[in-house]
């Protein structure tokens, strides 16, 4: 299962997010020419990646527009797209990008805390990201969200309020971050899961100024303003003769 789409996208343009995305793709791509040069992209990582035992301040920042392939980057990019726009809305376009910075910094923080003596590089911008879940989850629980859902050769788009999607997730990155080794390779869920709790603790002056509990009577748990309206999504099926 994994999230398509929501079915509330933003009202105004999303500046920030579009900058955020295009700026990702611009660094993954002038990055394709050193992919298969080991020593050169050991030597890129060591200067942009974020190293716990090694890293500059510095790192914290790069690291997040750094992708290890194209699903790395695919993915980070189709999250950003669904969940970002909505709440830079909310924050405006510099509260916004503050807020993604901060999310995706504190999410480091947190990677490093649960291995300090790590030297093993670590890219991308899923830690940023999952701060924008958690602070989309704190202002918009109840938006829906349309998730695929594949098993075997079954597909079907369902759509789901947003709290299952992202608390879900949520606790798949706490359950993994438990039994995984933070100092090897794979994936950073302690900084899945810190970007999360990072990024829900940061739009709660958001929400509170909003009118918190008000806030969510007036908007029923949705973006403020009309829900999109999608066709069904269907799969094709092919009949026996």
């Amino acid at each position: 299962m994994f999230p398509i789409r929501d079915h509330n996208p933003s009202g105004g343009r999303p500046y920030v997010v579009w900058t955020l995305i295009a700026a990702n793709v611009a660094i993954f791509l002038m990055s394709l020419g050193i992919a298969n040069d080991p020593m050169r992209l050991a030597a890129y990582y060591a200067d942009w990646a974020l190293i716990p035992a090694l890293s500059s301040p510095l790192s914290f920042v790069t690291s997040m527009f750094l992708h290890a392939g194209w699903m790395h980057l695919l993915g980070n990019m189709l999250y950003l797209w669904i969940f970002g726009d909505n709440l830079e809305e909310e924050m405006g376009h510099a509260g916004f990008l503050g807020f993604y910075l901060a999310a995706g910094i504190g999410a480091g923080l947190a990677h490093v805390a649960a291995a300090p003596y790590s030297t093993v590089p670590t890219v991308g911008a899923s830690g940023a990201i999952a701060g924008v879940m958690g602070g989309y989850l704190l202002l918009f629980p109840k938006a829906r969200v349309d998730v695929l859902f594949i098993f075997v050769i079954i597909f079907k788009v369902i759509p789901i309020p947003a709290w299952i999607v992202l608390l879900g997730w949520f606790a798949l990155q706490l359950f993994n971050s438990v039994g995984s080794d933070p100092t090897g390779g794979g994936v950073a869920y302690w900084a899945h899961a810190g970007g999360f709790v990072i990024g829900l603790a940061l739009t709660l002056p958001v929400w509170l100024k909003r009118g918190a509990m008000a806030f969510w009577s007036r908007t029923h748990g949705h973006p403020p303003h009309e829900e999109a309206r999608y066709s069904k999504s269907r799969v094709p099926v092919v009949r026996r003769r």
